[in-house]
């Protein structure tokens, strides 16, 4: 395999702001994703965390051009994303799994129609009887039965319903699809069933995932390498163990402290980092690091200046100041 093609997306320098009416004929910048730049190779599963609020589902939906982007590149397999030709190409490859099961499946069309709709869209078949088939393969491969077929979104319950979205994800057969906190409105009995059957069509189909999530414990379960963002800027990025094991910035160190470990003892011997203050509006962020306001190592540095993520040990990017 090239150099070229084994990252299949490469983000650069993404911004995505949003004009924010602030009184008379006068709008502010609400900074949604500012500056973030990251890669995902072929195969991978990236998972994207942070608070509500962080910017994660924003850089999902800029990624497919849902928003058109304020600044940044967008690179698929070393083709930079920008005219309406590339984004039409682009959306052949690339798909998205919404996050609530409810209202991003359209309630007057039988469950046939909601996983076929990309097919019409695109044009992939040449006869009623093709398009059938394809149907019946994509409601298998996601575990519901073919007689579900003529059936409408309202009879299923949460899980079922994300099943279909899911293959109506697929139905374009796509490489790269954005998973936006896709298992976070179901049950826990259901969101294993549904992880796994994501890591099951990965195998099956190579598909590479941006997991958006802020479920630590589902994120550690599903990806290769764990981003984390704050206030629209990526703070951390390493491997998933190495993420958990060793987690450098001191936003990191809060957010994982928090996940509930089964074992009392350990769970007893672990310190929760509380961390003090509000998160700011994005509208209003704070100068330099964003996360300054609220961690107990800041500097005047901080204020001054926003640090560069870089790499502070193979594979292992912070952005922070006294790393």
């Amino acid at each position: 395999m090239s150099e070229k093609s084994e990252n299949l997306v490469e983000i650069r320098g993404l911004k995505q702001y949003f004009p924010v009416n602030t009184g008379f004929f006068r709008s502010t910048p609400l900074k949604a994703v500012d500056d973030v730049s990251f890669t995902i190779k072929r195969g991978e599963t990236l998972g994207l965390v942070g608070e509500s609020g962080c910017g994660k589902t924003t850089v999902g939906r800029t990624i497919l051009h849902l928003y058109k982007p304020t600044a940044g590149e967008i690179i698929y397999d070393g083709k930079p994303i920008k005219t309406k030709d590339d984004i039409k190409e682009f959306r052949k490859k690339a798909t998205m799994v919404f996050q609530d099961p409810y209202s991003s499946l359209n309630p007057r069309m039988t469950v046939s129609d909601i996983i076929g709709e990309p097919l019409d869209i695109h044009k992939m078949y040449d006869s009623s009887e093709k398009r059938r088939e394809r149907i019946i393969e994509l409601m298998g491969y996601v575990g519901l039965n073919t007689e579900h077929a003529s059936r409408y979104a309202h009879e299923f319950s949460g899980g079922q319903r994300q099943r279909i979205g899911i293959a109506r994800s697929l139905a374009i057969d796509p490489e790269f699809i954005v998973c936006d906190e896709p298992v976070s409105a179901l049950d826990v009995s259901i969101q294993a069933q549904v992880i796994n059957m994501f890591d099951e069509l990965q195998e099956k189909l190579g598909l590479t995932y941006l997991f958006i999530a802020h479920d630590l414990l589902v994120v550690r379960h599903i990806s290769d390498r764990i981003a984390v963002m704050y206030l629209g800027k990526m703070v951390e990025l390493a491997d998933a163990k190495e993420i958990y094991d060793h987690p450098q910035h001191p936003y990191s160190k809060s957010l994982l402290s928090s996940v509930p470990v089964p074992d009392p003892k350990i769970a007893r011997a672990n310190k929760r980092i509380v961390l003090s203050g509000d998160i700011p509006s994005p509208l209003n962020a704070p100068s330099g690091c964003p996360f300054r306001t609220r961690c107990p190592h800041a500097t005047e540095k901080c204020a001054e200046q926003m640090p560069a993520l870089r790499e502070i040990s193979p594979g292992h990017f912070a952005a922070c100041h006294i790393l």
